[in-house]
C-alpha cells in the first residue's frame, strides 16, 4: 500500500504524488481512494486503493536518464496492420514498464515520420508520450520540456 507522498505511475495518465488518502461512497459502496496529483497534465485521479491498475513506484533518475538516452536503440515490432498494432500497443502501455512504454513512444514517432498516424493512434502517442516525459520528470527533477527535447533528440528526429 502506497502512502501520502509517494510519488507513483499509474499507466494510462502519467507519474504524480498521492495528495491523500480519502475514503468514498459511490454507488452506496464506500472504498479507500488514492487522490493522485499528476503534474504534468494539471489532473487529479481517484484511483481506488483495492484496484489492480498497474500503480507503481516511479523509476529511479538513472533509470530514467537510460531510457530516454537509448529511445533510438530500441528493437521495434514487427509492421502489422492498424487494428492489431493499435491493440498491441494499448496493451504495452498497460503494462506501465517504462522501457516498454518508451518502445511504443518510438515506433509511433518512426511511424509517423514514414507514413503519418491515424487519428487514434496520434492521440496514443500523445499519452504514451506524456506517460514517459512525466515519470522520467519526477525521477530526475528536470523539466518535462527538457525532457521530451532530450527524447526527440535521442530518438534521432528534429523538433
Amino acid at each position: 500500500m502506497f502512502k501520502i507522498g509517494d510519488t507513483v505511475l499509474y499507466p494510462l495518465h502519467g507519474a504524480g504524488v498521492i495528495q491523500n488518502i480519502e475514503e468514498k461512497e459511490i454507488l452506496g459502496e464506500i472504498k479507500s481512494y488514492y487522490i493522485l496529483k499528476i503534474p504534468i497534465s494539471d489532473m487529479t485521479v481517484m484511483v481506488p486503493v483495492d484496484a489492480d491498475v498497474g500503480l507503481r513506484d516511479i523509476v529511479d533518475a538513472k533509470t530514467a536518464k537510460t531510457v530516454i538516452s537509448k529511445i533510438g536503440e530500441l528493437e521495434l515490432p514487427s509492421e502489422t496492420n492498424w487494428n492489431q498494432r493499435f491493440r498491441d500497443n494499448m496493451v504495452r502501455l498497460k503494462s506501465g514498464d517504462m522501457m516498454v512504454v518508451a518502445s511504443v513512444v518510438k515506433s509511433l514517432l518512426d511511424r509517423d515520420l514514414e507514413k503519418g498516424l491515424s487519428t487514434s493512434e496520434r492521440k496514443m502517442l500523445m499519452s504514451a508520450k506524456q506517460v514517459l516525459v512525466s515519470e522520467a520528470a519526477l525521477a530526475t527533477g528536470e523539466d518535462p520540456q527538457e525532457i521530451e527535447k532530450e527524447l526527440y533528440k535521442s530518438a534521432g528526429i528534429e523538433k
